[in-house]
């Protein structure tokens, strides 16, 4: 009993073991290295400038401590940077590059090493650094080439730029594995020109030769329709003889037969002749005896049917057509009744129809009668109210006539004072010496001094005694010395 937990306790003890060296034993895949620092990791290299503080294990296995031993992970795997620079060449024309750089850490333990202190805990920056390093060196080289060095020669280009920055990638711990110049654009589009003296040359020589060949193509193939039709015109001449001559054997043998078909047929017809005279006789005496004498008696019983179904036939049709008759003649009654019933209708809506037309007539004339008398009644109250009218101001100028007169200056005031102002409107320069109480008498003395004011005032009056005078002896049925005949 004892031996079995001894063996089992060895057994857990060798399980406990394994599972700590699994958990605390660390291995550098292919593609990665191990960067194991902490205590007792201090490695003499001498691959390396100096001493490290860090072991650097790959492709193999080790133990960690945890807690005085750190082990990370470099990886080794190959990475890419993509680079679009704009860069002036040394014709003074700005062109953008395109390129990518294909790049990794390098494999020996100096490489590692540098890598490692520089990106061990930012491996993602890399690209971001490649690319600044590579921009700068790519601008550097560009402001030293033409354009047209850059196109023709390019791997000169990547050479140029792959051994400038040679030693920063050392230092970075990195290799390029390759650098590619994809495209390279320009803004100026001089590029584009230089290929188009070239595809010029090239579009003239393809059309030049097209043009050859078309020539050439066409005489041949006009030399061949020329033979073609020598030939064809040799046969149809040919073929043409050895019809005629088929044509004329045919023809004499055809005459051949014939005749001798025409003589063979007149023997056979003479025989004919001679059978069907015999025939004719034959069927004759048959006919006698089999056809006429049965036939005659046939057409006597049809003769006697058809005279029966004959006189049948009148006396029906004689009853139908007085049948036909009766029903006409009450067709024709039902008819006219018919007829008598609508034109009854008729008359009465033609006179319903008459009545309407004559009550709507005198209806708009009664309107159109009272419309009349109540415009003419209109007029007269209009005309009345005038010659009161006419007649009170008649009777108010005659009684006070200086109130009739400021009531029309007033109203027509405007006016009075636009025509006396017109009296200054021709002068150019005029002096005032009593200032405002001047130019107040000057203006007073223009509208009541033979002014242009007292002239329609005057004006004014003479008209309203004018027609007051005229109204009034118009309604006494006088005739006043401007109303007389020939005045």
């Amino acid at each position: 009993m004892n031996i079995w937990a001894l063996i089992g306790v060895i057994a857990g003890a060798i399980i406990v073991l394994f599972i700590l060296l699994r958990l605390l034993y660390k291995v550098a895949e292919p593609n990665e290295a191990l960067i194991i620092s902490g205590w007792g990791v201090r490695v003499q290299r001498t691959d390396t400038a100096d001493s490290l503080g860090f072991k650097i294990i790959t492709g193999k296995g080790v133990l960690v401590l945890p807690g005085f031993q750190t082990a990370r992970r470099l990886s080794l795997d190959t990475r890419g940077a993509n680079l679009q620079v704009s860069c002036v060449t040394k014709q003074g024309l700005p062109v953008t590059v395109r390129a990518v750089v294909i790049y990794k850490v390098g494999d020996d333990f100096a490489s590692i090493a540098n890598a490692a202190r520089r990106f061990l805990d930012q491996q993602d920056g890399m690209n971001q650094t490649i690319h600044e390093l590579f921009s700068g060196h790519l601008r550097s080289i560009v402001g030293g080439l033409t354009i047209e060095e850059m196109i023709h020669n390019r791997d000169a280009l990547t050479g140029e730029i792959r051994s400038s920055s040679a030693n920063e990638m050392i230092k970075l711990g990195l290799v390029v594995d390759s650098l590619q110049i994809q495209e390279i654009d320009d803004e100026s589009g001089y590029i584009l020109n230089l290929g188009k003296p070239h595809a010029a040359a090239v579009a003239a020589s393809a059309r030049i030769a097209e043009a050859q060949r078309d020539q050439e193509a066409t005489t041949a193939e006009q030399e061949a329709a020329a033979r073609k039709a020598g030939a064809v015109r040799e046969s149809e001449i040919k073929q043409a003889g050895y019809q005629a001559e088929v044509d004329q054997a045919r023809a004499k043998a055809s005459q051949s037969g014939p005749l001798a078909e025409a003589t063979a047929r007149q023997e056979v017809v003479v025989q004919e002749t001679k059978a069907a005279e015999l025939e004719a006789d034959l069927a004759e005496q048959r006919l006698q005896s089999q056809v006429r004498k049965p036939a005659d008696a046939r057409a006597y019983d049809t003769r006697t049917t058809a005279d029966a179904e004959r006189d049948a036939a009148i006396a029906k049709a004689q009853a139908e057509a007085k049948e036909t008759e009766l029903r006409a003649a009450a067709d024709a009654t039902k008819v006219k009744t018919a007829a008598e019933a609508e034109a009854q209708a008729t008359k009465a809506r033609g006179e319903a129809d008459a009545a309407a037309t004559k009550a709507t007539g005198e209806a708009d004339a009664a309107a159109a009668r009272a419309k009349g008398l109540a415009e003419a009644e209109a007029a007269k109250a209009k005309g009345l109210a005038e010659a009161e009218a006419i007649k009170a101001r008649a009777a108010a100028l005659a009684e006070n006539q200086e109130a009739v007169v400021a009531q029309q200056l007033a109203e027509k005031w405007p006016e009075i004072v636009e025509a006396g102002a017109k009296a200054f409107g021709n002068v150019d320069n005029m002096v005032v010496l009593n200032g405002a109480d001047g130019v107040t008498e000057m203006f007073a003395k223009a509208l009541s001094l033979g002014g242009t004011g007292l002239g329609l005032a005057r004006q004014l009056m003479q008209s309203m005694g004018a027609s007051s005078t005229p109204d009034t002896s118009a309604q006494n049925g006088e005739l006043t010395p401007n109303q007389q005949p020939g005045a």
